[in-house]
């Protein structure tokens, strides 16, 4: 049995995924990514590697990715986040054709064909305003934990509209609020509403199509996806997998190439 490994390294945490011949997920891990991104990348791989089971050598191919994609030092190759979230969500949602990742610094809208080739992409312009910074910025202003921030959102009753489109002056507009004497629950609605609506115009510059699948971090937060969906007035997929998402697409990337140098060369013609 031969496996393959995909690495993504973001800006906050660092994703692997270790996948058979039959591309069914094996094993993942995740940690913080740190200040050292090189040790990150190695130490997420050999998490994975163990927690599966397996030794380092029976990963026959190892792909990178994510903006830290050139720190995975014992990779073998390097794709871009963009072509791995596309490839990686249409293998989770195969009728995926508009993907939303949403990072801790960055969010990028992808329409994607069947096949989870990229058709066309974009991303957020408005610094980290639509992005998982902008709830991180929210959860230190009101010291809530950021696993509390969606289900703590979800209990808003009349929303609080946030208008600024700066992570830096979120949290004085956050604490004006408070003064004012509104509930956080409303005030953290209205921070999820401001992202969903950002990333709602994301997607409308690639086109929404039949599926939308969200993946990164953020795909997590209960009350993300339903200010995204409320905001698209659409569905979207996600998945336990969702955060692992561009690490999958790697290692089906690095899988391919397993695959094809068993293929035995044509023949020339003769």
């Amino acid at each position: 049995m031969a496996y393959a490994a995909g690495v993504d390294v973001g800006s906050t945490q660092t994703k692997a995924v270790i996948i058979d011949e039959r591309r069914r997920i094996v094993q993942r891990s995740l940690i913080d990514t740190g200040a050292n991104v090189t040790m990150a990348a190695e130490n997420a791989f050999r998490q994975a590697v163990e927690l599966a089971g397996i030794g380092e050598q029976e990963v026959e191919f190892v792909i990178g990715t994510g903006y830290g994609r050139y720190k995975v030092t014992f990779g073998n190759k390097q794709v871009t986040e963009i072509s791995c979230h596309g490839r990686g969500a249409v293998h989770m949602f195969p009728k995926t054709r508009t993907v939303l990742d949403m990072g801790g610094q960055d969010s990028k809208a992808i329409r994607v064909n069947d096949k989870g080739e990229i058709i066309d992409f974009c991303m957020n312009d408005k610094c980290a305003a639509g992005t998982g910074r902008f709830l991180g910025a929210a959860a230190v202003t009101l010291d809530i934990p950021l696993d509390n921030l969606g289900p703590t959102a979800l209990l808003a009753q009349r929303s609080v509209r946030i208008s600024t489109t700066c992570t830096v002056f979120a949290e004085s507009e956050i604490l004006s609020w408070l003064g004012k004497g509104k509930k956080v629950e409303d005030i953290l609605w209205g921070v999820h509403q401001s992202i969903a609506s950002r990333s709602t115009g994301l997607l409308k510059r690639v086109g929404v199509e039949d599926e939308v699948s969200f993946t990164g971090g953020v795909a997590k937060n209960t009350g993300m996806v339903k200010a995204l969906e409320e905001s698209l007035q659409h569905r979207v997929n996600i998945s336990e997998d969702s955060h692992y998402m561009g690490a999958l697409g790697a290692a089906l990337f690095a899988m391919d190439h397993i695959i094809a140098s068993r293929k035995p060369h044509a023949k020339e013609a003769v």
